[in-house]
């Protein structure tokens, strides 16, 4: 009788389960386990969303799905073919679980609960007889002849004739040491999605406040549109958070110190605010201008500008200085902001960085240095942004791996 096939996950997340439990079903004649260092599996799952789990993002089609990655957009484009949101919407849907779009185009289970998914998730593990180890963590991994060894602590090994790394990202590039003792070079990992910080600016008072604007990175060609949102501590949002990731490793390398750029009214430019603001001069020449707000912006941002910009709370739209009304345009239109530091958004802490593409098979996830071994989720170089795109990306490549075990190894 044969000696039974053997493939070890490493990491109890999206991308590890999603392999096990498809690499399980696909592979009937295989042992799958998953070692998961922790005491709980699927953890980024459960908080992810407010605790909603924003499981894909419903796009127009694979190339706009792609284009919310700025690392792996060309790698996923093509991936997505094999397993994609579609793909994703329905392995669920097969298994009892429904989901539904938000406006915003973020998916989540109709339930509104998490632990939906990670019981479908569970239940697949069980049904197919997947191993889960808790509290296990891998200190080393070694090529023995054709198979694999694992090293756990209190000196355990264990054998596997394929290992997928699905451990997430890392903060720092020494965490990568182990993978690196394989023959993979890393590329250094920096924070993506991540909000601005902005000390003792006066429009920190106006935290909560939502505005459609439009948000650049000063001296760059990165700028990103959509909610931009004031906090206590500086500027958060959609938009925001989107510049924050295609930027990664710009803003690394300014340690965070750098100037953006805020159009508060994107549908306007200088000049033809400029000519807006004459015309309200004539038509609303005996309004007040702090009480007559032609533009919908929140009136306490509109307040702050007219204060900020010199503007007297008696003045009338006939009344402002034309030197006034040009700081005010500038304002509008261009304000630049000065930012120190960052702050991680919420619960989702990801990473820019980890295994090239390029040292991988993209089709199958395995390791083009080292025969069955695969990589799958944020420990490869990809990452997306916020609204499901991780997950996604954690999803279709832990496909891509379950479906290539046995072809190769």
């Amino acid at each position: 009788m044969e000696k039974q096939m053997k493939l070890v996950v490493i990491g109890g997340g999206a991308a590890g389960f999603f392999c096990a439990v498809n690499a399980a079903r696909l592979h009937p004649g295989w042992k799958v386990i998953i070692l998961e260092k922790s005491a709980r599996v699927l953890s980024k799952v459960k908080v992810s969303g407010g605790g909603r789990c924003n499981v894909t993002h419903h796009a127009e089609s694979i190339s706009s799905m792609a284009k919310g990655y700025p690392r792996g957009e060309a790698f996923l484009k093509k991936a997505f073919h094999h397993f994609g949101p579609t793909d994703t919407i329905e392995w669920f849907r097969e298994r009892g679980v429904d989901l539904k779009a938000e406006a915003d185009g973020r998916m989540f289970p109709v339930t509104d609960h998490s632990q939906t998914i990670i019981d479908c998730l569970l239940q697949e593990a069980s049904k197919y007889q997947v191993d889960v180890r808790l509290l296990c963590g891998v200190e080393y991994i070694r090529k023995q002849n054709a198979h694999w060894l694992i090293g756990l602590s209190q000196k355990k090994t264990i054998e596997a004739n394929a290992v997928c790394i699905a451990t997430g990202g890392f903060p720092k590039t020494i965490a990568y040491d182990w993978l690196k003792e394989t023959g993979h070079t890393i590329v250094p990992p920096v924070p993506s999605l991540f909000t601005f910080n902005m000390p003792t600016h006066p429009l920190n008072a106006l935290m909560g406040i939502a505005v459609q604007a439009n948000v650049k990175l000063k001296g760059t060609k990165w700028q990103q549109h959509g909610a931009v949102l004031i906090t206590h501590w500086g500027l958060s949002g959609p938009a925001v958070l989107k510049l924050s990731a295609f930027a990664a490793r710009m803003l690394h390398e300014m340690n965070y110190h750098f100037t953006v750029i805020v159009q508060w009214l994107p549908e306007y430019n200088q000049q033809t605010l400029a000519e807006k603001m004459q015309e309200y001069r004539t038509t609303l020449a005996s309004r007040k201008i702090f009480s007559k707000n032609p533009f919908q912006l929140p009136a306490r941002l509109w307040e702050l500008a007219l204060q900020l910009c010199g503007v007297n709370e008696a003045w009338r739209w006939a009344d402002v200085p034309a030197k006034v009304m040009h700081k005010l345009v500038n304002w509008l239109t261009g304000l630049e902001l000065n930012m120190k530091g960052k702050t991680t958004f919420k619960e989702e802490f990801v990473t820019a960085g980890g295994i090239p593409l390029t040292e991988l098979d993209t089709h199958t996830m395995q390791s083009k240095i080292q025969p069955g071994l695969f990589f799958a989720g944020e420990v490869i170089d990809v990452d997306g942004i916020t609204g499901g795109y991780n997950f996604q990306n954690a999803w279709t490549t832990g496909w891509l791996v379950a479906h290539a075990i046995g072809q190769n190894t």
